[in-house]
């Protein structure tokens, strides 16, 4: 919820971790944006909120604010580009030595060359800083996870007269800066997986660690309408049928599918969570504002404003979950993959283990164009279905 002093009107979209799996959310931009061109409309978009590969979505889209449809077609071209052997280079002499290398920090298991090469040539930093300085972008918000202090950073670029109203949680910390491919690079550094980051005198990691669903930065900066979209297929609710209980039971022991499920965990189940309380919250709100005096509202949101930093308000939420299973997705996808790299022969050989629990790490380490291309289809194609919602969803409000 958002303080009830904001003006005017702002949509913001919110972007999650997810991997590999982020080419999704490219997707669903890009059907949403290319809806709304369709009709005659640009995009609606001024407040940018990422976590992890969210965090380089956001990135490149709030660089190209000024474009009518966010260029959203050249971030579609990235993640085509994205090739296996390049972009997931396993090291394991990378991971066996622990140490410091400059701006980085730990073991990783993959190469992060290709990836600093990629946050750092292809997104336009200065070009950023110039949407802002325009007022294109009213915030762009990264979050990262202090590895020394145990907090998250929320690293926020605010255009002239934006605020970020401090949350009271002591577990999180905004911080104003110009925002550069550090710490871009910080947000996506996953443990184990690639470095964390140096950014001053302090070392960052993914923020998907403790804040993978930017929302509350969203609305704190001043959004009352967000675009949320989760990598997580939303599976039918009611018990887990007996078979699916029977797998995961029989492939506990397997530390790829430990990893997968804790990946999942982190990065995506904590989504649906915070949309729910939104919705709650929205619910209650409604009902209070038709029920009490305005007086008794005054006092309700003097509380909220000493407990938690800001006042509520109702904020309109658009959620897209993907259409299909992504990790079943990455199975098949692995299974026809020639096998040229030992990353290659690795996924591969997960994808043909018997059982498809290893399936939901295989879509986050997925880092292959075609992959990414499946992905980026599913996501245009959920956004099309939903065309006339979209088009209701971000049309102007009447004054």
């Amino acid at each position: 919820m958002a303080d009830t002093n904001t003006t005017p009107a702002r949509a913001g979209i919110v972007l999650s971790g997810g991997g590999a799996r982020g080419a999704y959310e490219a997707g669903v931009t890009a059907g949403i944006i290319e809806t709304l061109v369709a009709r005659g409309s640009r995009h609606p978009f001024s407040i940018f909120t990422g976590t992890s590969v969210g965090a380089i979505n956001a990135a490149w889209l709030a660089a190209h604010a000024d474009c009518a449809d966010l260029c959203v077609g050249g971030l579609l071209e990235q993640w085509r580009a994205l090739d296996l052997g390049e972009h997931l280079r396993i090291s394991p002499r990378r991971f066996l030595l622990r140490g410091r290398a400059g701006d980085r920090l730990g073991r990783s298991l993959v190469d992060p060359r290709a990836l600093e090469k990629l946050v750092g040539t292809r997104i336009p930093f200065e070009r950023l800083h110039a949407n802002v300085d325009a007022g294109l972008v009213h915030a762009l918000v990264i979050a990262a996870f202090n590895v020394g202090t145990t907090r998250t950073t929320m690293f926020a670029e605010l255009a002239e007269g934006a605020s970020f109203k401090s949350s009271r949680d002591a577990r999180r910390v905004a911080k104003p800066t110009r925002i550069r491919d550090v710490h871009v690079l910080a947000s996506a550094a996953i443990p184990l997986v690639f470095p964390a980051r140096r950014i001053g005198t302090r070392y960052y990691c993914d923020g998907g660690i403790r804040f993978n669903t930017p929302l509350a930065p969203a609305i704190r900066t001043g959004a009352d309408r967000l675009l949320v979209v989760s990598a997580l297929h939303q599976q039918p609710t009611g018990d887990v049928p007996r078979s699916t209980e029977a797998r995961h039971t029989a492939a506990y022991p397997s530390p790829l599918f430990l990893m997968g499920k804790v990946l999942t965990a982190l990065l995506l189940d904590p989504l649906d969570h915070d949309v729910a309380v939104m919705d709650r919250i929205n619910r209650l709100w409604r009902t209070l504002e038709t029920t009490l005096e305005p007086a008794e509202l005054h006092r309700i949101q003097d509380v909220l404003r000493a407990t938690r930093g800001a006042a509520y308000r109702e904020v309109r939420t658009l959620v897209f979950h993907p259409s299909e299973d992504i990790g079943e997705m990455a199975a098949a996808y692995a299974r026809e993959t020639r096998h040229r790299s030992l990353t290659d022969r690795l996924f591969a050989a997960l994808s043909t283990r018997g059982n498809e629990m290893e399936a939901d790490l295989l879509s986050f380490l997925l880092f292959d164009g075609g992959f990414a291309t499946q992905l980026i289809e599913l996501g245009r194609g959920d956004a099309r279905r939903r065309a006339d919602e979209v088009c209701a969803f971000f049309a102007p409000e009447a004054s």
